[in-house]
């Protein structure tokens, strides 16, 4: 499943290396609650004098009736309430509590807004989740924010399971990635998984194309992958036994890792000629470009395995002769498909043989 933006436009990637997730790149969830929580019965908030005249009861004795009922309101319950106050700092909340409940400000979205006018709006009903025991005055501490999280989770675990691409705004960039909103939530996209040409520090505001990595809500770890999602929209595109051209972009003692159109494959040392070889950088320079062929797609783990053996008319061409590996990939690789269709029709000869 894909969530897309309709007018997104995606560049091109180059892979980069891996390395570990910043500790510190997914902040602790922190409620916000101000050390002040106003009272229902501040003076800004006083309900109009009335003449009490004739109800049949005094206020004493209305009090007395109400404090039979037990409301059995707790931390962690999710209650419905009306809106019937807003003030800067927060909202009065109606949940048939014996006092008005509040709402600070900071808990009114999981989402920056400038002001509760926002979200909310006098007389509006709608579920809060309870944060905190009465204090003294009998008030208790409502919170939007902790609603919307636990929801948040719930969806991008759904799509984790779904292993959904989804498209998000890099809003901010630190040492050790990007930044973006999922749902909500921020995620972090470590350095090792962002595939582009671009300086790090030029994403902000940039959507890009995002698979999951990790969710994981009781350590409070989003962490997504750029580099997935571009090597799956590419494999879409490739087969095993194609034959492209890539750029040589960087050589480790085990083989080179070679950008094919935005994505990078590896070259294992192995896979670079019949003959035995030392080291990759006796033959391979860094910017070579070179015919490979695609051996092996792994979606799942975002990995593109390429060969230039298999494409050597003979053997150790690519230490000798690698222009003629080159101006002949195309009819070796047409050779490498032949010996694997026959192969497979061996098989399947030798599997009728033996039915009766």
């Amino acid at each position: 499943m894909t969530v897309t933006p309709s007018d997104l436009n995606t560049s091109e990637a180059e892979l980069a290396a891996d390395q570990d997730f910043s500790a510190d790149a997914a902040a602790e969830f922190d409620l916000g609650i101000p050390e002040e929580v106003p009272s229902a019965d501040d003076p800004s908030s006083r309900a109009v004098a009335r003449d009490l005249d004739g109800v049949g009861f005094t206020l004493d004795e209305f009090a007395s009736l109400l404090s039979k009922y037990d409301y059995n309101f707790k931390p962690g319950d999710v209650v419905k309430g009306t809106v019937f106050a807003i003030e800067p700092k927060g909202s009065m909340i109606d949940i048939g509590a014996k006092t008005a409940a509040f709402m600070p400000m900071q808990e009114v979205s999981i989402n920056r807004v400038e002001g509760i006018g926002d979200v909310l709006e006098p007389g509006e009903e709608r579920e809060f989740f309870i944060l905190s025991e009465e204090n003294e005055d009998g008030q208790l501490t409502l919170s939007i924010r902790r609603i919307e999280y636990q929801r948040a989770w719930e969806r991008v675990r759904q799509l984790q399971k779904e292993d959904a691409t989804i498209y998000s705004e890099v809003f901010a960039t630190n040492r050790g990635g990007a930044l973006v909103r999922v749902e909500g939530l921020r995620g972090f996209i470590p350095g090792s998984h962002i595939s582009t040409r671009k300086p790090k520090e030029e994403l902000v505001a940039d959507f890009l194309p995002l698979k999951f990595l990790e969710v994981d809500e009781e350590r409070n770890r989003l962490v997504l992958s750029h580099r997935r999602a571009l090597v799956e929209r590419k494999m879409n595109r490739l087969e095993v036994g194609e034959v492209v051209i890539g750029t040589v972009r960087g050589i480790k003692p085990y083989g080179a890792f070679i950008d094919i159109g935005g994505v990078s494959g590896l070259l294992h040392i192995s896979e670079i000629s019949h003959e035995h070889i030392e080291t990759p950088h006796t033959v391979l320079n860094v910017n070579d470009q070179m015919k490979v062929m695609i051996i092996d797609l792994d979606a799942e783990r975002g990995r593109i395995s390429l060969s230039t053996k298999a494409l050597e008319p003979e053997p150790g061409d690519m230490l000798t002769d690698p222009q003629k590996v080159f101006d002949k990939a195309e009819e070796m690789a047409a050779r490498y498909k032949q010996m694997l269709l026959e192969q497979a029709e061996d098989g399947d000869t030798m599997g009728v043989a033996y039915v009766d």
